[in-house]
Formats: structure tokens, C-alpha cells, sequence
């Protein structure tokens, strides 16, 4: 079975940093593009970062551009998200997913990723 699992989020006062890790079991994730998104209660799911397989290309939402860093390590089978000088804005689920096509490029919409895993819960407070 294909699972992605989220892990590393947790409470940080404002300005703090934390680093997401999303693992892959029952597949590889050498050839997917994996996306980043979040939601916060009350509001919609929305992209955060996107990393391609292929050429390494990014993508960050201009919400945390300058702050949050997406990198991959094919080799430990992981997708990370380095979130830096975090607010309270920040303060979400964040879930990563991939498509069901390798070699894909990022796209926004969700509706192309049918790999989710359960999230895992980012606190921004003082």
C-alpha cells in the first residue's frame, strides 16, 4: 500500500523555525513531485511549496517565499519542509501529496494529487 506519512510539526513561539519531514512506504518517491499544503481551521486547503521530481524545480506560495525551503532526499525517501521566522499565520495542518503519474511537473490544483497522508499539526503561539 501507498502511505505518505507527515512528521515533525509541533508548537514554536513566533519567529521559531521547524522542519517537516514527508515519508513515503509501499512506493518510491524518486520520480513523483511532491506538494506541500496546509489548512488552517475555518479556511480552504492551499499549496504551500511544490518540488518536481525531474529537474528539481520549486515552487513557494508568496505567503512564505523567503521563508519555508522545500528539498528532497530520494535516497532517505523523504520530502522536507525547512519553515523559518514562522507566524502565527503559518499555524496549520500541513499535509503533503503526491499524483498518481511520475515525472509530473507542480501543479496547484489538488485535484491531480490522490496520495495524501494524514497531516501533521503546526502551532504558532507565544
Amino acid at each position: 500500500q501507498v502511505h505518505l506519512v507527515e512528521s515533525g510539526g509541533g508548537l514554536v513561539q513566533p519567529g521559531g523555525s521547524l522542519r517537516l519531514s514527508c515519508t513515503a512506504s509501499g512506493f518510491t518517491l524518486d520520480g513523483y513531485t511532491i506538494h506541500w499544503f496546509r489548512q488552517a481551521p475555518g479556511k480552504e486547503r492551499e499549496g504551500v511549496s511544490c518540488i518536481s521530481s525531474s529537474d528539481g524545480y520549486t515552487y513557494s506560495a508568496d505567503s512564505v517565499k523567503g521563508r519555508f525551503t522545500i528539498s528532497r532526499d530520494d535516497a532517505k525517501n523523504t520530502v522536507y519542509l525547512q519553515m523559518n521566522s514562522l507566524k502565527p499565520a503559518d499555524a496549520a495542518v500541513y499535509y503533503c501529496a503526491a499524483p498518481i503519474f511520475t515525472h509530473t511537473v507542480c501543479s496547484r490544483t489538488e485535484l491531480v494529487y490522490v496520495y495524501w497522508g494524514h497531516g501533521t499539526q503546526v502551532t504558532v503561539s507565544s
